[in-house]
């Protein structure tokens, strides 16, 4: 029987999604990432059946999201997304290090995956963390200082922004640090799976997929580097999506 299990991790909320009967024992681990204005129960569908094939599958609240939601304005939520992806990357490593102190990981295993803003958060901890085994971005930019330009560009064109211009200039300069598109080699050979709608209107496409045909290039073992990608899917992961995301980790993890 699968078991749905409410934990905090240092304050942080989150599903914890794994086999009843082993859920004090060590095994590997999948930190799955809600995206934008969703929450960690969004996600259960690939806990359930990730934890089928074994793994603990662990599924936070991002900042201002589901347990964590607070009273703020749209726009407010808006201009702190590079914040909160930049705070689940801090919150990754948290939930990991408390995994370790219960003994609860197997031989290292820890996976990462997320939907949209959990998949931009998923490529940036890849070039924060090396502990990272095997990834999955399914609908995400590992471009994000390119895509933060995007969006600060159309906010703009909405009205005026409430920062500066220097916030601005500071907020990208630290996303640098971040982006996985400006290190490539950071993978350093590490099995990841892409999944991108061709149709996308809100995380543009050719951002994932154009780093994805770049970065193939560094693999020695081409099956450890993957694109799918789906004619005629907007912003929304599919079925299809979702199981080869669980034969991924199955495989890779």
């Amino acid at each position: 029987m699968i078991g749905v299990l409410h934990k905090n991790f240092n304050k942080v909320p989150a599903l914890v999604v794994v086999d009843a009967n082993k859920e004090k024992e060590a095994l590997p681990v999948v930190i799955y990432f809600h995206g934008f204005t969703s929450a960690k129960e969004h996600s259960l569908p690939i806990a359930y059946l990730l934890a089928e094939k074994g793994y603990r599958v662990v599924l936070p609240d991002s900042e201002y999201h589901g347990e964590r939601e607070i009273v703020i304005s749209a726009l407010k939520k808006q201009i702190s997304f590079w914040d909160i992806v930049m705070q689940n990357v801090k919150e990754l490593k948290e939930i990991k290090d408390e995994l370790e102190k219960r003994e609860l990981i197997v031989d290292n295993r820890i996976g990462v995956a997320g939907t949209s803003m959990g998949g931009i958060t998923t490529s940036a901890a890849l070039t924060q963390y090396s502990w990272i085994k095997a990834a999955a971005v399914l609908m995400g930019s590992p471009k994000i200082t390119t895509y933060a330009k995007t969006l600060v560009n159309s906010f703009k064109k909405m009205g005026k922004l409430p920062v500066t211009e220097e916030e601005i200039d500071q907020l990208y300069e630290e996303l640098v640090t971040f982006d996985l598109s400006k290190q490539a080699e950071k993978l350093d050979q590490r099995p990841l799976l892409f999944w991108h709608g061709e149709s996308d209107s809100v995380v543009p496409f050719d951002h994932s997929y154009t780093f994805y045909d770049e970065a193939r290039h560094q693999y020695t073992n081409q099956d450890h580097i993957r694109f799918i990608k789906e004619a005629n899917r907007d912003h929304k992961v599919s079925r299809y999506a979702i199981l080869e995301t669980v034969k991924w980790f199955d495989t890779h993890l």
